[in-house]
């Protein structure tokens, strides 16, 4: 029996179609797609997924080279609009930003990081981006209050920089800035709470979707079941258990965090405003200093969401 089943399973493993996606970064808000991926709905579609953790440079490049097929280095995608590089982000999963602006424990108030050095990410990274809006929410001019050090796009590095007592404040994503509050350091502010910065999807080139619209559609479906699992209450469980597996996070209550936090910024149903992709886009550039403007129809294209969205609405 176990003779015969082997050959079929063999043949419906190479039916699958490799497909590489590249990922920028660690952030708990890539939960939809590890979820899409443990629970095995990009291979439901046919798509034999290879999720691949590279540097936003990294991930930038190959992507341009055409070495990986899909990026989640969004603000790469977005700037690629800007040097005329046809390539469209295809869905968001968060809505709103997952970091923490956290401080050493001496620092209790947002006005005391005048003349103090930050933790951002790469230029041009989200948490580059986002820790200068924070500061400027908080009254301060980066640059010229305070210093923000580029420290690549790792949350465990930042975390690692702020613990060291190279900078005095980290912006941190889930989970390191759960871990930074539970070992004592001061979460001055989520940054969920005061923008609206949509992340956490990928894109590709306006070629592989003229080319290939069936795969693409595929993706962009599988994920957003992935996403539509974890929002659902009655998988609390079930996401949890991806999180822990995924992030090697042995502690349930940590878990526990974690989750509460990404649900705090997940897009329902993968929904984005375009003023807040707008947001994005203007922030990014900014950001980068590049002074072309770019319309969010420049960076999106949501039809094939669209169309998941309303299957997977009418299958229930």
């Amino acid at each position: 029996m176990c003779a015969a089943l082997a050959p079929a399973r063999s043949v419906a493993q190479s039916s699958l179609k490799k497909v590489r996606l590249g990922i920028a970064a660690t952030s708990v808000g890539f939960l939809p797609i590890y979820t899409a991926y443990h629970r095995g709905f990009y291979k439901d579609e046919g798509i034999d997924l290879e999720i691949i953790l590279m540097s936003l440079a990294a991930a930038n490049n190959a992507f341009f080279k055409g070495e990986i097929d899909y990026s989640a280095g969004l603000t790469g995608l977005a700037l690629a609009a800007a040097r005329n590089y046809p390539a469209k982000i295809l869905i968001f999963t968060i809505a709103k930003p997952l970091q923490s602006f956290m401080s050493r424990k001496e620092i209790k108030e947002p006005r005391d990081l005048r003349g103090k050095k930050v933790a951002g990410s790469s230029p041009g990274g989200s948490a580059t981006i986002l820790a200068y809006q924070a500061l400027r929410h908080f009254g301060l001019e980066p640059g010229k209050d305070v210093q923000v050090l580029p420290m690549g796009g790792s949350g465990a590095g930042r975390l690692a920089v702020l613990e060291q007592g190279v900078v005095d404040a980290s912006l941190l994503s889930v989970p390191e800035n759960v871990i930074a509050l539970n070992k004592g350091y001061n979460e001055l502010i989520f940054l969920g709470d005061v923008v609206n910065f949509p992340q956490n999807g990928f894109g590709t080139s306006v070629t592989r979707i003229q080319q290939q619209p069936d795969e693409v559609y595929k993706m962009v479906r599988a994920t957003l079941r992935g996403l539509l699992f974890v929002m659902d209450e009655a998988n609390r469980d079930q996401a949890r258990e991806v999180m822990m597996k995924q992030w090697r996070v042995s502690d349930t209550k940590l878990a526990g965090e974690m989750l509460g936090y990404l649900k705090r910024g997940l897009a329902k149903d993968a929904v984005i405003s375009s003023e807040a992709v707008q947001y994005f886009i203007d922030l990014t550039r900014e950001t980068s200093n590049v002074s072309q403007p770019i319309s969010a129809s420049q960076v999106i294209d949501f039809s094939f969401l669209d169309k998941a969205r309303k299957e997977l609405r009418s299958a229930k």
